[in-house]
């Protein structure tokens, strides 16, 4: 193999956690997918791709119910990285009652359950996927997300033909449901009044133009706007130095209705102006 430019993208991750979802999102895309491929015939699969499609771009869905073939993938990647490839690995996360819901609506068993249940199947998993967890470069927990909206953020990531510029994520939360499992850089604004307590706010939510206001209008939230700003402004470059194209920040508050967010709303909004393609997701707006 050469090392001309080529893109490579390894999906993986927890099962039920979207990984056919994406890989559909990718194909869309206009990346060449393979699903299922054993991890020694990955670099015979990228010389394949590349000769035969133009500007090609592939990826691969891998899951743990190879065995003995999963367990080749630390060397197929080492091989990958020799050569030159951009390697670039897509995790699907999602909580195990969320895991759990999904595989009994579908009344399919895990794949690693054997004769336990479904819950010990995902602890087998998540030891084997560990190592692939922690050199991920994008971790998508898909918990309370749909399809729809999974398929935007696998947009974000990987779509246009900018390669370079950093894309971001901008998550609103509220810490009572736990912190978000696919959060780079997480922000605590429960240092700031809430709005909650005041009687012609409580019903609304940081969308709102009247709960923006009474949020941002205080100076504390100027400045910590403007440092986050500026945080990412300065984590961007190193980001893309180590092949890390995507960030998601988080912004939580008690609740995740109010502060956090009228707080993201308005990080994103001065990210765009500054050139960062920025997406919005409010995870537990909606919640009681």
């Amino acid at each position: 193999m050469t090392e001309d430019a080529f893109e490579l993208v390894l999906v993986t991750g927890m099962s039920g956690a979207g990984r056919s979802t994406a890989a559909r999102a990718l194909e869309d895309l206009g990346w060449f997918v393979v699903d299922n491929l054993p991890p020694a015939l990955l670099t015979q699969a990228i010389d394949e791709v590349r000769a035969d499609v133009d500007d090609a771009r592939l990826a691969v869905v891998v899951d743990v119910r190879g065995g003995k073939i999963f367990e080749d993938l630390a060397d197929s990647l080492q091989q990958v990285l020799e050569a030159g490839i951009d390697l670039r690995v897509l995790f699907l996360e999602a909580g195990d009652n969320e895991l759990v819901r999904r595989f009994e609506s579908s009344r399919r068993p895990h794949p690693l359950q054997g004769s336990g249940g479904i819950l010990d199947g995902l602890v087998r998993e998540r030891t084997l996927l560990g190592d692939l967890r922690a050199r991920a470069d994008i971790v998508i927990d898909t918990s309370a997300l749909n399809v729809h909206e999974l398929r935007r953020k696998v947009e974000a990531a990987f779509g246009g033909n900018d390669r370079v510029q950093l894309r971001a994520t901008v998550m609103s939360f509220g810490f009572k449901y736990g912190l978000p499992l696919d959060a780079d850089i997480v922000n605590d604004v429960r240092f700031l009044p809430n709005p909650y307590w005041v009687p012609e706010l409580r019903d609304l939510t940081g969308l709102d133009p009247d709960v923006s206001d009474y949020v941002t209008g205080m100076p504390e939230a100027r400045e910590f706007l403007d440092r986050m700003a500026s945080m990412v402004d300065l984590v961007s470059e190193g980001y893309l130095r180590e092949g890390k194209r995507y960030v998601t920040v988080g912004i939580g508050c008690t609740g995740g209705k109010h502060r956090s967010v009228a707080m993201a709303e308005n990080l994103a909004a001065r990210l765009v102006k500054v050139g960062v393609e920025v997406l919005v997701v409010h995870r537990d707006l909606g919640r009681e």
